[in-house]
């Protein structure tokens, strides 16, 4: 809830900062002024695109959190590893828990929720990159078997 809060709030303040910078983009577009105007396209750009990246960022964690309660309620979740006092996973346990989790994507490769457990086992290894690749695989096989199946 705390997380959501979070997000919640910098979605608020983004907003402001587009309202902002839009109105800015205006001014300058009708200046008359070639490099104003050049300003004031950049001004519009710069800030679709970090809305494009903030969207698409804000649909990755919803959808992760909707597919690992889907999960949770299957009790499909992998068990919980254990963890060091700082709450890290013991690096240990991860990698001798990782080939599992590898050997079902080999299986089922267009298994949603068989990559999400691969994304799991890549995070409690220490592997953010091919975790987050993994999820988005996931999410894309889950996309597709959410429309499959209505």
């Amino acid at each position: 809830m705390k997380t959501k809060l979070w997000v919640c709030g910098i979605l608020l303040l983004f907003a402001l900062y587009i309202g902002m910078t839009f109105t800015q983009a205006v001014r300058f577009l009708s200046t008359g002024e070639l490099i104003a105007q050049v300003m004031g396209v950049a001004i519009l750009v710069i800030p679709a695109f970090c809305t494009w990246v903030l969207i698409r960022e804000v649909l990755f964690g919803l959808r992760t959190e909707k597919m690992g309660k889907s999960l949770a309620a299957a009790g499909e979740l992998p068990m919980d590893l254990p963890r060091m006092p700082s709450g890290r996973f013991v690096r240990a346990a991860a990698d001798e828990d990782f080939p599992n989790h590898q050997r079902d994507v080999e299986e089922n490769p267009e298994s949603w929720k068989s990559w999400y457990r691969l994304a799991l086992a890549y995070e409690a290894c220490g592997d953010k990159t091919r975790a987050r690749k993994s999820m988005r695989t996931a999410i894309r096989y889950w996309l597709q078997d959410t429309k499959v199946n209505g």
